[in-house]
């Protein structure tokens, strides 16, 4: 059992794999990627999370020459060479090595990779499902959509960091991010719900277009709770009966406190706890699944 990441055409080991210091995407976080998950050995909304890869791709204007079929049975063998049963997996595209001492972005020979690891709950196992103490920026604003498009997943996140030092500075486990013109928008690698009077309220513009929170919604349907994309203002977080975030890493994550201040009782609200359970009920029993055999099943590699 080894950890696998493919690079270059090639599976190699972790301390093998590297990027040029000179590659773009290092240079001018010039790179897209996305992220999905296993659970119980099924890979999640794969088709969903392959998809929007491409769209990044094409967004950023770079060549992934992998089509979706190998990109699959690239990721299943990673997370087959861990023989791990819950596992978090990346593919990432990043513009590559600029010959010739060229500024030209055109001339870099763009490079897939992809890996797996152990899976991954982005706050921590226990405050991903009893609740987070998340911080709303006040000193930096979420760059607008007109500058870097949030649908495209990508390593522009300089906004983000400033956002998670500030809320480390107040004590807090993450940031959420409010645009330039006051409205909520997402946190660093989640989005972000409110719940206000049985309903569930999410942004609609200048955030990542969450295949986990697509999931919530479609739960939401399921299950009789009326929900929104709109434009969410800052003060409906303080407001709100529940806020929820929601990612790849966690599934769907209860936020207990903003800033220290409880949000309602300050435990996880009743219909966030109803959306948890369903949740990861559903993934142990494959929902939107694939498994990851099955990717395997008669591949050459």
């Amino acid at each position: 059992m080894a950890l696998s990441v493919f690079i270059e055409g090639r599976y190699i080991s972790p301390k093998e794999a590297q990027v040029s210091v000179f590659d773009a995407g290092f240079i001018y976080s010039d790179v897209v990627y996305d992220v999905t998950s296993v659970w119980k050995g099924w890979f999640f909304k794969l088709d969903e999370h392959l998809d929007r890869f491409e769209v990044s791709c094409k967004g950023f204007r770079l060549s992934n020459p992998y089509d979706q079929d190998a990109m699959k049975r690239i990721l299943a063998r990673c997370v087959k060479a861990g023989n791990w049963d819950d596992a978090y997996i990346k593919v990432e595209c990043t513009r590559g090595v600029i010959p010739n001492r060229s500024r030209d972005l055109r001339e870099a020979e763009n490079t897939f990779m992809g890996y797996a690891l152990p899976y991954i709950w982005i706050w921590g196992e226990e405050t991903c499902r009893n609740g987070a103490n998340l911080h709303v920026a006040q000193t930096v604003r979420r760059v607008p959509d007109t500058s870097i498009d949030a649908r495209y997943k990508n390593y522009n996140r300089g906004d983000f960091t400033k956002g998670k030092f500030e809320a480390y500075d107040h004590g807090c486990d993450d940031v959420i991010m409010i645009g330039t013109s006051g409205e909520v928008t997402e946190g660093s690698g989640y989005n972000v719900l409110v719940v206000k009077d049985g309903t569930v309220a999410t942004a609609d513009s200048n955030v990542l277009e969450g295949v986990t929170r697509q999931a919530v919604l479609e739960l939401c349907s399921d299950l009789g709770i009326p929900y929104e994309l709109r434009r969410v203002e800052e003060h409906e977080l303080a407001d709100a009966d529940e806020v929820i975030a929601t990612t790849t890493a966690g599934g769907v994550m209860p936020v207990i406190a903003l800033s220290g201040k409880p949000v309602g009782d300050g435990k996880p609200g009743s219909l966030t706890v109803k959306l948890q359970e369903e949740y990861w009920d559903r993934r142990a029993r494959g929902w939107h699944g694939t498994k990851v055999d099955d990717l395997l099943a008669g591949s050459a590699g």
